[in-house]
Formats: C-alpha cells, sequence, structure tokens
C-alpha cells in the first residue's frame, strides 16, 4: 500500500510544483494553470463513489492495480500533450483512474486491519501518501529547472511506474471483507448522507484539504516572485514540509488510539490554524516553519478523519469511506482553484486569510461532530 500511496501521490499533484513554468509555455494565468491540479483531483472527486463500488464487486487490489497502470501511462502522455486544453484532458483522465486507487485503498486498509489498530494503520498508509506527494513534487521540480516541466512530468511517472512495480509484486492477497460482499442495500449512501456524524466528518476534509491544496498551489507563485525570487529547485525543496506529514500522521493514529480520535482531531486542526498564520510575513524561515506546522497539523487531521468515517459508517464503512475521499478531493478541486481569486485580488495575504478562514470553519465542525453528534463508543 505504501507502493500504491507513492505512485498515485506522486502522479496526482505532478504539476504543482510546475504551475509557473506551465503557464508561461502554454499562455495561461496563475489560476487557469491550477486547474492542471484542479481537474485531476476534481475527476476523482466524481468518480470515487462509482470506483468503490466497483471495487467490491471485482475487488478491491485488481481495481488499485489497474488504476496505477493507466494512471503511469496517462503521465507520459500529458508530458507531450502539444495544447492546454489537452493536457487538462489527460489530467483529467489521470484524476478518472486515480479514482480507483484512492477510493479503494482506503476502504481496502480498513478492511484488511483488525479495529482495534485501524487507527495507527490509517496513519501508517497516509504518511505513505505524503511520502509519494512530497516525491513527485521533488523530483519535478529537481528536474525543471535543468529542462523543461515536460520531462519533469515524464520524469515523475517513472518513478510512479517503479513504485507500481513494487506495489504489484509485494501486495499480499486479499482476505478481508468488506459490508457490500455480504449486504448491497440499495440505500447506502443515501442512509450515510442522512447522518448528522458522518456529514461532519466529510466537511472537516473538504474545508481543510481545500486549504491546504490552496496553499501550496500558490506558494508556488510566491517563493518565485519577490522579495524571495527563488528557483524552482530551491521551491521544490520546500516541499520537504510534507515529510512532517509523514511523522504526524502516524503519530496522530497511535494518539488516537489512546486517547481517543475528538482530542486529537482538534488539536491537529489548531494547529494547522497556526501554521497558517505563520507564513504571513515575508520572512523566508517564518514561511518554512509555518508551511510545516500546517502541513502536520493537516495530515493529523485527515489521519484522524479518515479512520473515523468508516467507524461513523457503520456496516456502510466502505461506503463511507468512498464519501470521505470525494469530499477530500472535491475540496482540493474547490478550493485549489477558488483561492486563486484571493491570490489575484490580494497575494499572500488575502490567500492565508481565506485559508485561515476554511480552518475556523472546520474546526467549529469538528467541534459540534465531538461534542454533539457522536457517540462515546465511537471517539
Amino acid at each position: 500500500m505504501g507502493g500504491a500511496g507513492l505512485a498515485a501521490f506522486g502522479i496526482l499533484y505532478t504539476t504543482q510544483p510546475l504551475l509557473p513554468q506551465i503557464g508561461d509555455d502554454l499562455g495561461v494565468d496563475p489560476t487557469a494553470a491550477s486547474l492542471t491540479v484542479s481537474v485531476t483531483t476534481g475527476a476523482l472527486a466524481l468518480l470515487v463513489i462509482p470506483a468503490t463500488a466497483l471495487g467490491v464487486r471485482v475487488g478491491r487490489v485488481k481495481i488499485i492495480k489497474l488504476g496505477l497502470l493507466a494512471a503511469v501511462l496517462l503521465s507520459f502522455l500529458a508530458a507531450v500533450a502539444p495544447s492546454y486544453a489537452v493536457l487538462l484532458g489527460i489530467r483529467g483522465l489521470t484524476g478518472a483512474c486515480l479514482a480507483g486507487v484512492v477510493g479503494v485503498a482506503m476502504g481496502h486498509v480498513a478492511a484488511e486491519v483488525h479495529p482495534g489498530g485501524l487507527a495507527t494503520a490509517m496513519g501508517l498508509y497516509v504518511s505513505g501518501n505524503s511520502l509519494g506527494g512530497v516525491g513527485g513534487r521533488l523530483i519535478g521540480s529537481a528536474i525543471v529547472d535543468l529542462t523543461s516541466w515536460r520531462v519533469a512530468v515524464a520524469g515523475v511517472a517513472v518513478a510512479a511506474a517503479l513504485a507500481t512495480a513494487a506495489f504489484w509484486w509485494l501486495l499480499p492477497p486479499q482476505v478481508g471483507d468488506d459490508e457490500t460482499a455480504a449486504v448491497r442495500p440499495p440505500h447506502a449512501l443515501r442512509e450515510l448522507l442522512a447522518s448528522p456524524s458522518v456529514l461532519a466528518v466529510l466537511v472537516v476534509p473538504f474545508l481543510l484539504m481545500g486549504g491546504f491544496v490552496a496553499s501550496y498551489n500558490y506558494l508556488t507563485y510566491r517563493m518565485a516572485e519577490q522579495p524571495f525570487g527563488l528557483p524552482a529547485a530551491a521551491i521544490g525543496l520546500i516541499f520537504l514540509a510534507y515529510l512532517a506529514g509523514t511523522v504526524t500522521s502516524t503519530l496522530a493514529g497511535r494518539c488516537a488510539d489512546r486517547v481517543g480520535r475528538g482530542p486529537v482531531l482538534l488539536v491537529s486542526i489548531v494547529v494547522m490554524g497556526v501554521g497558517v498564520a505563520l507564513t504571513v510575513p515575508d520572512v523566508l524561515v517564518l514561511v518554512v516553519v509555518g508551511l510545516v506546522v500546517l502541513t502536520g497539523g493537516f495530515f493529523g487531521a485527515h489521519s484522524i478523519a479518515s479512520g473515523w468515517a468508516p467507524v461513523l459508517g457503520g456496516r456502510h464503512g466502505t461506503r463511507a469511506s468512498g464519501l470521505y475521499v470525494c469530499s477530500y478531493y472535491a475540496g482540493s478541486s474547490v478550493f485549489g482553484a477558488l483561492v486563486g481569486l484571493a491570490w489575484a485580488a490580494g497575494g499572500w495575504g488575502a490567500t492565508a486569510a481565506a485559508v485561515g478562514a476554511l480552518v475556523v470553519v472546520a474546526l467549529v465542525t469538528a467541534t459540534l461532530l465531538v461534542t454533539r453528534l457522536v457517540d462515546p463508543g465511537t471517539r
């Protein structure tokens, strides 16, 4: 599963550190360039529910394998896209293929791991995702300074192909069952969406992921402009902040197994908000520290919420995981682009304010979830 995370998340955010170069080469502004990220996550969000249903019908492992293979091939095609429109189309298809990976993967972990260790296991899975995210960004940003964004995209595709091969070779056979293997109620999604606790746990990633992706999208532009003026390779090093997520996602899962999910979720969201505030001054050290804190808080919250969703979903746990992933990437797609309006209107100050507002609303929602909407047994 670590190999799947490395490949999927390396591909998913391939273009994020390359946005200025893509914009210059294809003649589009920052908001339009950011759509090369948003269209991928948007397609993933739209198709993750059908992909989850398909996964439990034909087998979770088979769907993940085929989805990764297709995404790798499409990434090579993206490197030779002749126009902005074609690039967007290929990136959208890539997101559709990754829906069969990311949506099914969380349900696979939930089905294969004993409930007593699920929070820790999900934390380990999420930490693998963060390694994939930072790896893809570092490879792309290191290559683009020497050649072009096209070669950088191809380089990430090569790395993803190697990770995919490792996944095919190492993954054990599926042994766990999910709820749809025995029961396939026709109104499962309706039941889930009628649950206030499930709705709350879906709103949290929608808001936090939107703010998180927007922060990285437009920070790329901020670091390239004055007073920083960093080259692409140096900007790529900023994505090492993702490693904070590798640590905090695992740590948050272990803490949740000991003290409960609620307190860890709330603390993680507050930490993310503090990180956003630290990035506001035009001081490079503060920006880097703030990004590390923001990233650590985000991945801690994501680790807890993603493991909580199937628990709150009860007998529809796999479908609840699918809804979680849908909400998560819908937030990435929607706010990853919309926050660009704040960037255009007021630079990083307005961008940080918009992201901070998303974090505050997420904190209020999580507080309601923890204090009023869930039974003590599911905390």
